[in-house]
């Protein structure tokens, strides 16, 4: 059976996704990487995260399932642009096709002003939080987006404003993406709505997992 990689935001760690596998009938075949320990100590910029993900699927026989969130939607998108032949599924919850500039700067005057104990929760340090933001802010895939082939499930939170557009754009731009939109629900879905998302994914991979 193919492996299912959940990739986590920037906001969480790995264990984010555990209450979403226990609402999932078989997550067995699931890896939930952590994004800080992939890096193996190197410097927290994207393009060292993402040479980093390369690797790490890179080392997964056959084909794989993508499911990000937020920074793990980022890179599960860029990874099924650059290797679709790797790529059986890809699932993006509130993931951005550009990278909001002003809403970027807004976070890093907020995040500078907040207690080093506060990104002990996140998935890397406040110095590393920066870094990382400020090598993504150029990213844009609306355009690639356009040459996904393969099956794809749009997530996203009913109130989670900032992403909803992209979750549209998403879906009217890729071939096979399908749409849901989650109720009563913000940006962090694995966390704020884990019983809704395990049975939306449940249901997509009972049908395209073979």
């Amino acid at each position: 059976m193919m492996k299912k990689i959940f990739i986590h935001g920037s906001g969480h760690k790995a264990e984010s996704w555990k209450a979403t596998l226990s609402y999932m009938k078989n997550s067995g075949d699931i890896l939930c990487p952590d994004l800080s320990s992939i890096l193996k100590g190197k410097e927290a910029t994207y393009e060292n995260l993402y040479a980093a993900f390369i690797e790490y699927c890179g080392r997964i026989d056959g084909r794989i399932h993508l499911c990000g969130l937020s920074l793990g939607g980022i890179l599960a998108l860029n990874y099924a642009l650059d290797f679709p032949e790797k790529v059986k599924t890809l699932v993006l919850i509130g993931a951005p096709c550009k990278v909001p500039k002003v809403m970027f700067c807004i976070q890093n005057i907020i995040f500078r002003f907040l207690p080093e104990s506060v990104f002990q929760n996140m998935a890397f340090n406040k110095r590393d939080t920066f870094l990382l933001g400020n090598t993504m802010k150029n990213l844009d895939f609306s355009e690639k987006v356009k040459n996904i082939k393969c099956p794809a499930l749009i997530i996203c939170g009913k109130k989670d404003g900032a992403n909803m557009k992209s979750a549209l754009y998403f879906s009217r731009n890729m071939k096979n993406a399908k749409l849901k939109i989650i109720q009563n629900t913000g940006h962090v879905v694995n966390e704020e709505n884990p019983r809704d998302l395990g049975r939306l994914l449940d249901k997509f991979y009972s049908r395209t997992d073979i």
